[in-house]
């Protein structure tokens, strides 16, 4: 921001000598405009000092993927969203085949376990109970009568959400890909941690009487955000932020409008 152009100095006007039409040496004030000296660089330094910004839902050390910032006006922003209650899409590998401490694969190695009676059917099966489960959950979390038409029209917008805090929800899970003794989950979850993902992927190996370790959690979508609107290092600089800021303006704006009324 420094180095980008700044504003011309203001102007302001002051009666400067000048020599008299007439001669001989004689002096006179004459109106002129001269810049201000309190808005040149040297005097008044760095125009931005501090910048004030906000981290939306974290990622930890070991997880990847659209990680939202909120600066200046966006700090508040931040804050509508939060409470907006959005879904949030992860790509989650697994392995079977072993459990570590910490669920996941770089972690210290506990246990080794048999995986090859391990199908994509009876995977799939396990997934469908989480989902189902979740949603049971949901829907008591929302603090919303379902018999009633405001629930109607919110399930139509897909609007049924955690009114306030909750535990992790899972609304959806699915198999990508099944290639034992790897797979691949996308799961779209409300106020989960990644270290949960992980665990969930433990407790998936167990449940087909095996072990797993997550291989990979990787956030595709936080809210209205998507890995598209996602800045990857090489464009950290001014000019693609302020880009980036003004395509996201729109559908943070219709999302608050739609949510939050």
């Amino acid at each position: 921001l420094n180095a980008a152009p700044g504003r011309a100095p203001r102007q302001r006007v002051r009666f400067l000598p000048a020599p008299a039409p007439g001669g001989g040496g004689a002096l006179e004030l004459v109106a002129a405009r001269v810049p201000v000296l309190a808005d040149h660089p040297l005097v008044r330094g760095p125009r931005f000092r501090k910048l004030k910004i906000g981290a939306g839902h974290r990622l930890d050390v070991k997880a990847s993927g659209v990680f939202v910032l909120g600066i200046g006006h966006g700090n508040k922003l931040l804050t509508d969203l939060y409470n907006c209650h959005l879904t949030k899409v992860y790509t989650v590998g697994g392995l079977f085949g072993k459990a570590t401490d910490d669920f996941s694969d770089t972690g210290n190695l506990v246990e080794k376990t048999t995986f090859d009676h391990i199908t994509r059917e009876k995977l799939e099966r396990i997934l469908a109970v989480i989902q189902g489960t979740n949603q049971k959950a949901l829907l008591m979390y929302s603090n919303i009568d379902m018999k009633t038409q405001e629930a109607y029209e919110l399930a139509v917008k897909g609007l049924i959400r955690p009114m306030g805090k909750s535990p992790p929800i899972i609304t959806a899970v699915r198999c990508l890909q099944f290639a034992l003794p790897e797979f691949q989950l996308e799961i779209h979850c409300l106020h989960e941690t990644q270290q949960y993902l992980r665990r969930m992927v433990h407790e998936i190996g167990l449940e087909l009487k095996s072990s797993a370790v997550c291989t990979q959690v990787r956030r595709t979508r936080d809210g209205v955000f998507t890995v598209g609107d996602a800045l990857p290092r090489t464009q950290w600089n001014l000019q693609s932020i302020q880009e980036a800021i003004r395509n996201c303006q729109l559908k943070v704006q219709t999302e608050l409008e739609k949510t939050l009324g």
